[in-house]
């Protein structure tokens, strides 16, 4: 993610930012009390109550108004909660901190209903105009277009971008993250040719006439993306810092970067010791580039760690995007691809090698998070756990499958037996559920896309996510999502998938944090956990159906308010 730079240039920008550290961070108080309040502490010991008592960075008591003015003394800080709801901070299962961001520092191509382009024409109006403001020669990065959100249903091309940024590498990455456009100079400069293979897990588009079109596909991307991600030390930290403000403006208190490398984990620690992200963090080191260091003992997790930062699960991705064509299905896809009747889609770790990588991590006790959308992907992976528990039985391993998007019935209950955890992409039942219904798999399969109940009938632990760049963060929309499963337009997709207010916070707060091993410091409001607080401006138990126009009033870490209204 960053490019090395001057040391003499590092050095400065740390120094700068601590100076603004230490003026802007002022000393947490050593004891505040929240009191008449609407606390729901997602605690089963005690599931509502009126106040709470922090000692420093963590929650000391929690009570009746009565037990907690009697903690009171004449230097704790008093808020008084006049009724608002008090609950845990949110808890991110699954994004790509800090993404979010890149929005702002290139060129936004979001369809509605997040972004404004709605066609081809546009979208390269909007990438001419970044061009004619970035030096010659320099990258032209768009993220987030959505061919099934545009009015022509089609990627741009590569002959397109040749035409409006000739002299720029240019690439584009799909809003599904696993596939793009490049230009020209973009392949050139990858030195990727009409010549160049596939690779393993990824296609190089082609025409009938063996050119390429521009798109790549999964792992064909990661030459170019390499690139055009590339970014500076400064850039870097504007990423963080505004990726920050995003997160905690949601009540964002535990954010998570669910595929690194060390030299990204290096930066994002350093970007919490000089205080331009006050949330804890959660790093998912990828398997193939970061892991193995991990595995030979040339990296050890606790330089890269701090009392902020937690390296976790080693990240898999075993196959692509349902949108995007590439998720690998058990029965082919409901529009043809191309034509294709038959097509299903593919895995973007062949089987054997995917059974190789996660008998090494769990052999070794490392907790893994394997990307698994299609249902035939999530045979593979349930395959290869398997396999790895019966050479190397463990207890309480968590695997956690993400997205699990096409889960069936049978897969959950194996998920169960094998102590499996998936975390749901549920969203997507409003940014994409008209289009998983009427173009990718059809109604019957996306009735059930995200099965959050059925998980919960037969007590499945799960957690919901976002996958932040894809969408933007905004927990409580997500929650809203889990409970109503409409569509951007209005439709229920799965009514039989929704689940209660209250399991789906607990969803993005205890359960998420018992998926990553830290239930035991956050996730509900808990003597003895840290004080990581949301006020909500009302009760989210009483609006299931307006549950997204509920306002966070104020953002906690450790008793000290990161954000507030």
């Amino acid at each position: 993610m960053i490019k090395k730079r001057s040391i003499a240039l590092l050095l400065l920008v740390v120094a700068v930012a601590a100076i603004a550290f230490s003026l802007l961070y002022r000393p947490i108080p050593d004891s505040q009390a929240f009191i008449n309040g609407n606390i729901l502490t997602m605690d089963t010991d005690m599931p509502v109550a009126e106040a709470i008592f922090i000692q420093q960075q963590r929650i000391g008591a929690v009570g009746s108004n009565k037990q907690i003015r009697a903690m009171i003394n004449a230097d704790t800080v008093v808020h008084d909660l006049q009724g608002k709801t008090l609950i845990p901070g949110f808890i991110d299962a699954h994004s790509h901190f800090p993404g979010s961001a890149m929005a702002a520092l290139n060129v936004d191509l979001n369809s509605p209903p997040i972004g404004v382009i709605n066609d081809i024409p546009q979208l390269l109006a909007a990438i001419k105009a970044k061009a004619a403001d970035t030096a010659k020669g320099e990258w032209v990065f768009g993220i987030s277009y959505d061919d099934t959100g545009l009015t022509e249903q089609r990627h741009p091309s590569r002959d397109e971008l040749d035409a409006i940024a000739p002299d720029h590498p240019v690439y584009l990455w799909h809003i599904s993250g696993h596939m793009g456009v490049a230009n020209s100079l973009a392949f050139e400069l990858a030195g990727i040719s009409e010549s160049t293979p596939n690779p393993e897990g990824g296609v190089y588009v082609r025409d009938d006439n063996g050119r390429l079109t521009g798109l790549v596909e999964e792992n064909a991307l990661e030459p170019i993306q390499q690139l055009a991600m590339d970014f500076s030390i400064i850039d870097g930290f504007k990423m963080m810092k505004i990726a920050a403000e995003d997160y905690a403006r949601v009540g964002v208190t535990t954010a998570q970067s669910g595929a690194v490398d060390s030299r990204f984990a290096q930066g994002i620690k350093l970007g919490t010791m000089i205080g331009l992200v006050p949330q804890r963090l959660e790093l998912w080191p990828l398997y193939n580039v970061f892991g193995p260091k991990l595995l030979d003992g040339s990296l050890k997790a606790e330089d890269f760690e701090s009392d902020q930062v937690n390296i976790g699960a080693i990240k898999i991705i075993a196959d692509g995007s349902i949108q995007g064509y590439t998720g690998y299905l058990s029965q082919p896809y409901y529009v043809p691809f191309h034509g294709q009747v038959d097509y299903r889609g593919y895995p973007r770790v062949p089987k054997a090698e995917l059974f190789d990588w996660v008998e090494k991590y769990h052999s070794n006790g490392y907790q893994l998070a394997i990307h698994g959308n299609g249902d035939a992907s999530i045979d593979d992976i349930l395959d290869a756990i398997e396999q790895a528990q019966q050479k190397h039985p463990r207890a309480d391993s968590r695997h956690i499958i993400i997205h699990a998007q096409m889960a069936r019935n049978d897969q959950l209950q194996r998920m169960k037996t094998l102590g499996v955890t998936p975390s749901f992409f549920v969203a997507h039942t409003y940014y994409w559920g008209d289009r998983h219904r009427d173009i990718f798999i059809g109604p019957e399969r996306a009735a059930r896309i995200s099965p959050a109940a059925s998980a919960l009938a037969i007590g499945l632990p799960f957690t919901i996510h976002l996958d932040t760049p894809v969408v933007p963060m905004d927990p409580l929309f997500l929650v809203w999502t889990a409970v109503n499963r409409l569509s951007s337009s209005g439709q229920l997709i799965g009514g039989d998938e929704r689940i209660s207010v209250m399991e789906a916070l607990k969803a993005v707060t205890i359960n998420a944090a018992w998926q990553i091993f830290q239930e035991h410091n956050r996730g509900s409001i808990t003597a003895g956990k840290y004080a990581d607080l949301v006020v909500l401006s009302s009760n989210p138990l009483n609006q299931a159906a307006t549950l997204n126009e509920i306002e966070v009033l104020a953002t906690i870490v450790g008793g000290r308010s990161i954000f507030q209204q």
